[in-house]
């Protein structure tokens, strides 16, 4: 939140009214009692999200005609209750994470890197290549461009992938995941045949 957009904040919450930033306390105190009610892990974090979105909207448009001021804020507070029961109750397959080739094998992780388990581990990776191999070019140079450096790199290398595509990020996202669900199931097989 920028200096402006808190100040902003500060006089819009007060509503005519200086007070010292009381108001701002207050407000603050209700809305983390608000989600703590409501059994969310980190209510405080919730109430600052609340505060920093009403911040944002009147940067951006310097007015709010929703009156009282803590009407709207339990407005926004709903959204964002709302928002974070989605995304803790609904726990999507990761793409972002690295593939851990022994999981899709279905190995057990507590194995030390021995000889063996190293000559597995191997097997499983050559699976993986073979089931590369199997797909259509488009679908292998879209799954590995996907997959590709990490943080920062990794979003704008997916948004310029998706826009070289002429589809949102989303759709793409959707397109790796298919392909990654795939290529898992090839590459348990292959494992399974190996095995036996």
């Amino acid at each position: 939140m920028t200096k402006t957009a808190f100040n902003r904040l500060l006089v819009w919450l007060d509503d005519g009214v200086d007070s010292r930033g009381e108001t701002y306390l207050e407000i603050r105190r209700r809305l983390s009692a608000y989600f703590d009610r409501r059994n969310r892990p980190a209510p405080d974090d919730l109430a600052d999200e609340t505060l920093n979105r009403i911040a944002r909207t009147l940067e951006e448009t310097g007015v709010i005609t929703m009156r009282p001021p803590a009407r709207y804020c339990y407005v926004v507070a709903r959204f964002v209750l709302l928002e974070d029961l989605r995304r803790r109750e609904y726990t999507p397959i990761t793409l972002d994470e690295p593939w851990n080739i022994d999981a899709l094998a279905g190995a057990d992780a507590r194995h030390q890197e021995t000889e063996d388990a190293l000559a597995l581990r191997e097997r499983r990776l050559e699976c993986l290549d073979e089931c590369l191999g199997k797909l259509k070019r488009g679908q292998r140079e879209l799954i590995l461009e996907y997959y590709r450096d990490t943080r920062r790199e990794k979003i704008e290398r997916r948004r310029a992938l998706a826009d070289q595509l002429g589809i949102t990020t989303n759709a793409l996202g959707i397109r790796a995941c298919r392909i990654r669900n795939s290529l898992e199931a090839c590459v348990r097989t292959c494992c399974k045949k190996e095995d036996e």
